[in-house]
Order: structure tokens, then sequence, then C-alpha cells
């Protein structure tokens, strides 16, 4: 009652302290928890916290399916987070049990044309971003049919799992087109010694690599138990392929400066780069059986 009292005074932070306060009792009866946690998931999306807002909706359904107002502002949430296809999905399980719910049939409509939209857009986005990659001024060279070996290593990938990426992101995410004319790449770092990876989903094209790393490593990832891998540390390389031959890359240089190399061939729409800890016992192994063009 003292969070309803708050929320109808738009006192919002308030109100879910409140909400909150009750949650704490653990009150046994699951009516009651579902109406707290939806109450609190709208102050929350009052506040601007839908996430927040979306895992109290999420939990209310749990406690009752059919809590209607749960669905609701779950639905809501998925809206304002751009969840599109999830928005629907839970229209569509809230109009279920009430067919005429004008609240849900608004959200449904909003987010079937949204989601359309976003299609149209990202399609555009794409092919705008194809015709710039192309450009022969470019200088990028681009292999865009896999061979056979290639697409079995695609098939591996999808069923990779490592330090919490899995390759459906690398796989999922296109390079593409921001505001300022530049190409964004998903960009997959594999580090050999430890069978690790870092996947960037948005890697632009005029940043460069010791920017990333400084982020990427700012804190030493836990299979560093021997704490090597600094930003300061480490050697980048790209390898080719067709000759067996690895090139190292600056760490100052941009990701453009890499794809635009002579002998960097970009397969699967996903730049690859190798990291290894500097004149490590690992690396030298790993190198002995082939050419290395140093900096």
């Amino acid at each position: 009652n003292e969070g309803n009292e708050y929320f109808k005074e738009k006192d919002y932070s308030k109100a879910v302290l409140s909400y909150t306060e009750g949650l704490k009792k653990k009150c046994q009866d699951p009516e009651l928890g579902a109406v707290l946690l939806t109450n609190r998931a709208a102050a929350q999306a009052r506040l601007g916290n839908y996430r927040s807002a979306l895992n109290d909706a999420i939990q209310a359904r749990r406690l009752k399916p059919s809590h209607l107002k749960a669905i609701v502002r779950g639905a809501l949430c998925h809206l304002e987070l751009k969840n599109f296809s999830e928005a629907v999905e839970w229209c569509e399980e809230g109009l279920q049990i009430d067919p005429k719910e004008k609240k849900l049939l608004e959200v449904r409509a909003k987010a079937s044309k949204l989601k359309v939209n976003v299609m149209a857009a990202s399609r555009a986005c794409c092919a705008c971003a194809r015709t710039v990659l192309l450009c022969p001024e470019r200088n990028i060279k681009v292999v865009l049919e896999p061979s056979n070996e290639e697409e079995e290593m695609s098939d591996g990938l999808a069923e990779m799992s490592l330090d919490g990426f899995h390759s459906d992101n690398a796989l999922g995410a296109k390079v593409h087109l921001d505001a300022d004319g530049s190409l964004n790449w998903p960009v997959l770092f594999l580090y050999p010694e430890h069978e690790q990876t870092d996947f960037i989903a948005a890697f632009q094209e005029n940043t460069r690599f010791i920017d990333h790393l400084m982020v990427m490593f700012a804190e030493l990832p836990p299979w560093d138990l021997e704490r090597k891998y600094l930003p300061s540390n480490l050697e980048l390389y790209f390898e080719d392929e067709e000759r067996a031959e690895m090139h190292e890359v600056n760490p100052e240089h941009t990701l453009l400066q890499m794809l635009q190399h002579h002998r960097y061939f970009v397969k699967a729409g996903t730049p690859t780069v190798l990291a290894f800890v500097k004149r490590s016992p690992f690396s030298k192994k790993y190198f002995s059986s082939k050419k290395v063009h140093r900096l």
C-alpha cells in the first residue's frame, strides 16, 4: 500500500523501495507476489529501468503465468528495449487470455510495424555496406564464396563455445556502416595458447588494435593464471593460410590498415586476429613451422 501511495505521488524511486520491502517478507501467496513484482516493474519502467522492469515481469509470470498486467508490462518493456519479436510473442500470449485487451493489441501492432521497418533498414544498411566494401578504392579483399573446407570450419565453429563466447554471435554479426560512413566489422580475437577467444561485434575500421586491447585486458582474464596477458606484452598476427605464413600486425595500426594488407583476405565476413605473449615458449613453438613476417 505504501508503494502504491508513492506511485500515485510519482515518487517512483520510493515506490520501488517499498515494493522491494514487501517482497523481502517472502509471502507464500503467489497472487500477492505477482502483484508486488508487477507494480515494481511499473515503477522501474517509469524510471527508465526497462531491463529491471522486464526481469520483474518475468518473475511475476513465473508466480502466476496468467497475470495479465505482468504480460502487458513485459510486452511494453520488450518494445522499449527494441525486442520487437519478443514483444509480439508476449502480446500473443496475453491475447490468448483476453483477446480484447486494448494495450496488448496496440503494442502488437506497433511492434510488428517496427520489426518490419528495422528489417528493411538492416537490409538497406547491409546493401550499402556491401557497396562501400567492394569499392576498388578501398583495396579490401573479400572471399565471398567459402570453399567446402571453410564451410566445414564454419560448421565446427557453430558448435564451439569458449569462455562465454559462442560463435553464433560471430556468425550473426555483420559488417555495417555507421553514421560517419565508416565500416564496422565483427572481429574475432584468438588466443591459441589457451584456446580462448574474444569477439567484438562492431570494430570500427579506423580504430587501433591497441585501443581495444586496453579495454579487453583492463582486467586480466581468469584463464591467464600467469598474468601475462597485458596489452604491452602482446603480439598480434594474421595468418596467410594459402602460403602458411604469419604476418605480424602493429597494435598501433587500425583495423583498416590490416584489412588493406596485400596478403589479408576477409573470410566469412569476420576478420580474425591471433594474439600471443611476446617471446613466450608457446609462440616460439607455434611459429617454428611457419614463415613469419615480422614488423
